[in-house]
């Protein structure tokens, strides 16, 4: 249920509550968040819980925010304007979860949650505390409408080895079993020239592919597509939908995006916009 205070919490419209870092270069993290909800016609509100300093190429520095700013944006935000999903991506540190678990029992229950564990940077740099993954596990995991690891994260998550689509299915169960409503493990990170993503929730189970393609402005894309998932689950739409329909855009976002950068440039979140506006009348 979507908390508001103004009597129309049983309506879904679009708002969803992003807790995660700043990007400074544009690709990932909150900028790509608010690009993403507001391209696909939701209301993006953030907690934003770390700057950073990044690039194409690397992050080059992470300041998190003191927990009593991170908190203050989530409660404020959450009791005046509400949310109809909340979407968490780079976390850091322990007591950032277990704030945001406190939260999740109390003020913001009941509102879907889409947790994306950030972990790594496409960098390769770690961007979690090892001890913080055993809060993600047992705090954030449970009751989350969707869960949305890559292979290595999954294999973080759950011990299990993701190296093939039945390294997926297996990860999934796992979640499951932890108490996540949804799973989505992503293939991405598994070899093939074929990418499968494999959905899991207690109705069922779905595997959703799609060529891979050769590009190297792919930055952003974990972030993209668990905010497209919480953009269409703040609509009211249902997991399975909403997965599907965030795949494809964030396969857009990938054909129509530029070289931008010397590194990993940013997916494109504006494709739609740009092929409506360049419509002949």
């Amino acid at each position: 249920m979507a908390s508001d205070n103004d009597g129309t919490a049983d309506q879904p419209r679009g708002r969803v509550l992003v807790v995660a870092g700043s990007d400074s270069g544009g690709a990932a993290g909150i900028q790509a968040d608010i690009k993403t909800i507001t391209a696909l016609g939701g209301y993006a509100m953030t907690a934003i819980t770390a700057v950073t300093a990044q690039n194409t190429v690397r992050v080059h520095g992470v300041w998190p925010m003191p927990l009593e700013a991170v908190f203050a944006q989530f409660d404020v935000t959450l009791s005046d304007i509400g949310a109809d999903a909340i979407k968490t991506g780079l976390l850091g540190a322990t007591p950032m979860i277990e704030g945001l678990a406190e939260r999740f029992a109390g003020p913001a229950s009941g509102i879907p949650r889409v947790i994306d564990p950030v972990m790594i940077a496409s960098s390769g740099q770690r961007l979690l505390e090892e001890k913080a993954v055993d809060a993600i596990r047992s705090m954030l995991v449970p009751g989350a409408a969707l869960v949305t690891p890559n292979a290595p994260e999954a294999e973080i998550l759950t011990g299990k080895v993701v190296e093939s689509v039945d390294g997926q299915r297996r990860a999934a169960e796992r979640l499951l079993e932890g108490g996540a409503l949804g799973a989505l493990v992503k293939g991405a990170h598994v070899s093939g020239d074929v990418i499968v993503d494999v959905l899991q929730t207690h109705d069922g189970e779905w595997l959703f592919e799609g060529s891979r393609l050769v590009t190297r402005a792919d930055h952003g894309t974990g972030c993209t597509l668990a905010s497209a998932c919480a953009a269409h689950i703040a609509h009211g739409e249902a997991v399975p939908d909403a997965v599907e329909r965030a795949r494809l855009f964030l396969r857009g976002g990938l054909e129509h995006a530029e070289a931008l950068g010397a590194g990993r440039g940013p997916v494109n979140h504006g494709w739609q916009i740009q092929k409506s506006l360049s419509r002949p009348d």
